[in-house]
């Protein structure tokens, strides 16, 4: 599928002249004095009176004098002592605070300013504040708008109504407008071919979001360089995974092996009693009749190749877990008719089968489920590599021993106290995510394919740090995206690159939180 954007023309953003705009409310602006002077006077005001009263303690210990005994300069001087602690600790630096929320301010107010240059969309939409007076559309398209307000015009015919992709989402966006009172800020709607996504992977649309996408690399995999996109919101990801794959290349790359590669699909079906339901189980799971199956399977593609099928029963229901190669296709639909050829061939030999469901939550699909952490679902794949003792130092800054020791109290160790079910790693969901969303994966299925466990072990008589990441369920495809045809992967190779990417950001993270530099390099995002 692809989803392209068009490039057409933008007007440049409408700027306010510099008149219209309101003097902005300082928050000195209640002080008689300007705040910096204000804050001079009081700074001065300290500093003499802590150094009055600290030369009067002086000589009432070489006289003998009691402490208590203060005289009228001494009572002004413990005043402006204390009034002027107390503004320093309270006010001073707001100068300070405000020249920056003052700078961002008016960032937001010359946003756009320069020919063509448009405001960039926000990433997200939300329904904001209320609705404001709309701009004038159509005589036609506003009556279109009122009969699907009042319910006369389904919204989701607009499109097979107008043939218009575009007039249809502008349309139906007036009426979520109207029905709601809220505006529905920061999504853009111009500059989206939105017909060729029709029928296809979107319904009911009313604009798109936009995310940056970066790139990090290059990756040494099994002797090949590789770069990768990243499609995410969270500060230092890329900049830590580019550094990891630095790290990983200098000593030398990664390697990986490929362990299973089968989709699985599960259906469900009800016999009349439990023993009944065992004797189909007999009958799948014979070696006798695997041939016989796998010829009613594959007849459904060229592509899909049944592997196995494994049953588990509950009560007189069975669940039957049919797993298949699938090619570079993600192999969903695919193994789903080859399941349904299966099922109708088994209903002639046990009539009484009653089928329930295509799919039984025995898959297991866009759910944490152990079964696909041991079993695996999609792709199962290692990765290894050996970080050698210079690198860690010079570019990870930290040592073998403390990476160790982090890894094993806290993805094995604290994971296991979680409960974690194939968490046991720093944050694969947050690489996965990323290049899922920049390659046109599916991110629901971030679920099962961020399962991950990660082992650091000491080699070399501890010197160099032998790093692996086993990932059992990785569930990719190969599609048209430009950010796939710049990586070149067909959808097995991209599986193990997963596996490899995940190497260099958990590197990071260890060494960030092995030198306490793991709050400080996201807050420089949030200052």
């Amino acid at each position: 599928m692809d989803a392209r954007r068009k490039l057409g023309q933008q007007g440049a953003a409408a700027v306010p002249p510099a008149a219209a705009r309101l003097p902005r409310v300082q928050a000195g602006d209640a002080l008689p004095l300007p705040i910096r002077h204000t804050n001079l006077i009081f700074s001065a005001l300290f500093a003499v009176s802590l150094a009055y009263l600290m030369r009067r303690w002086r000589e009432k210990i070489r006289s003998s004098t009691p402490l208590h005994a203060v005289g009228l300069a001494e009572m002004l001087a413990i005043f402006g002592l204390i009034a002027s602690l107390i503004y320093l600790l309270s006010f001073f630096g707001i100068a300070f605070v405000q020249s920056i929320v003052s700078s961002s301010d008016e960032d937001e107010d010359f946003l756009g300013v320069g020919a063509g240059a448009p405001a960039p969309p926000a990433p997200c939409a939300l329904l904001g504040s209320p609705a404001a007076a709309p701009e004038k559309m159509p005589e036609e398209d506003e009556e279109i708008v009122a009969a699907v307000v009042a319910g006369k015009i389904p919204s989701y015919v607009l499109e097979t109504r107008l043939g218009d992709c575009r007039r249809a989402a502008g349309i139906r966006r007036e009426a979520v407008r109207r029905i709601t009172g809220r505006e529905i800020e920061g999504l853009p709607l111009d500059g989206f071919d939105y017909s060729s996504v029709l029928g296809q992977c979107i319904e009911l649309p009313v604009g798109y979001v936009q995310l940056p996408v970066g790139v990090a690399g290059p990756l040494l995999l099994d002797g090949q360089r590789y770069y990768v996109p990243m499609a995410t919101t969270e500060g230092c990801l890329v900049a830590s995974t580019n550094r990891g794959c630095k790290a990983i290349a200098e000593s030398g790359g990664a390697t990986s092996v490929v362990l299973r590669d089968g989709m699985t699909r599960a259906p469900v079906a009800r016999l009349p009693t439990a023993r009944r339901a065992a004797e189909v189980r007999a009958f799948l799971e014979d070696p006798d009749n695997f041939e016989t199956l796998s010829m009613v399977f594959n007849r459904s593609s060229r592509f899909a190749r049944l592997q196995g099928v494994q049953c588990a029963m509950a009560g007189r229901n069975l669940y039957m877990r049919f797993t298949s190669s699938t090619g570079d296709a993600m192999g969903m639909n695919m193994i789903s008719k080859g399941v349904q050829n299966v099922l109708d061939f088994l209903q002639d030999d046990f009539p009484d089968m009653d089928v329930i469901s295509i799919s039984g939550n025995f898959c297991s699909d866009k759910k944490p489920a152990a079964v696909n952490w041991i079993e695996g679902r999609g792709k199962s794949v290692v990765c290894e590599a050996v970080i050698k003792e210079e690198v860690v130092k010079k570019v990870l800054k930290t040592d073998v021993q403390s990476l160790v020791e982090l890894n094993t109290i806290k993805n094995l160790a604290g994971s296991a106290i979680a409960g974690a079910l194939g968490g046991f790693n720093a944050h694969a969901s947050n690489i996965v995510t990323a290049i899922f969303i920049a390659t046109g994966q599916d991110p629901a299925q971030n679920v099962e394919s961020s399962h991950c466990i990660t082992m650091l072990e000491p080699i070399n008589d501890g010197k160099d740090l032998h790093i692996s990441v086993t990932m059992p369920s990785i569930e990719v495809r190969n599609n048209a995206l430009v950010c796939m045809k710049v990586l070149a992967y067909l959808g097995l190779v991209l599986a193990i690159f997963f596996a490899y990417i995940m190497i260099g950001p958990t590197l990071i993270l260890f060494c960030n939180k092995c030198s306490a530099r793991i709050l400080w390099s996201p807050m420089g995002y949030n200052t």
